[in-house]
């Protein structure tokens, strides 16, 4: 499901009023349920897409070291293919933490796990947990706490362990 697939069910769900909503498909499960005064999302996408969508990056880094002089592609290449980004599945706000009195979800030097939660995105007042796509030690924090974040836009970035 494409991220204007995705905000198109969510707007749908809001103006419709329902309570609870279930979509299965091959690719994902989406359980939808809310109540009068609270929100809540689970997601289960297939992890295919996202590794197709992080595969790119190193592709894009490379032709874009190339013209420059000999002595920075070198290191250009190195720290590119060491480190991989983490990216937005979807748009929305992005959180550091489930709320503003607990510490962020993960830290720069962290080491984090496949499946861990490591951040929160809202979209239309549904706050979905981004888990890990795989382990790794955090080496950057790409995206400002409680600040705007778009589809595919590089979250994290991680040393893959």
């Amino acid at each position: 499901m494409k991220a204007k697939e995705l905000q198109e069910l969510i707007d749908f769900i809001a103006k419709s009023g329902l309570n609870k909503v279930n979509i299965e498909t091959e690719e994902f499960k989406i359980s939808v349920q809310r109540e009068p005064n609270t929100k809540q999302v689970v997601s289960h996408a297939a992890p295919a897409p996202v590794p197709a969508a992080a595969a790119p990056a190193p592709t894009v880094a490379a032709p874009q070291a190339a013209p420059a002089s000999a002595p920075a592609p070198a290191a250009a290449p190195a720290a590119a293919s060491s480190t991989e980004a983490i990216k937005a599945p979807m748009i929305g706000t992005f959180y550091r933490s489930s709320n503003p009195d607990t510490p962020p979800f993960v830290n720069v030097g962290d080491v984090i796990e496949k499946g861990q939660v490591i951040c929160i995105i809202e979209a239309m007042k549904l706050f979905n947990e981004i888990e890990a796509e795989q382990s790794g030690r955090v080496v950057k924090v790409l995206a400002e706490n409680a600040s705007p974040v778009e589809y595919d836009q590089p979250l994290f970035l991680i040393e893959p362990m």
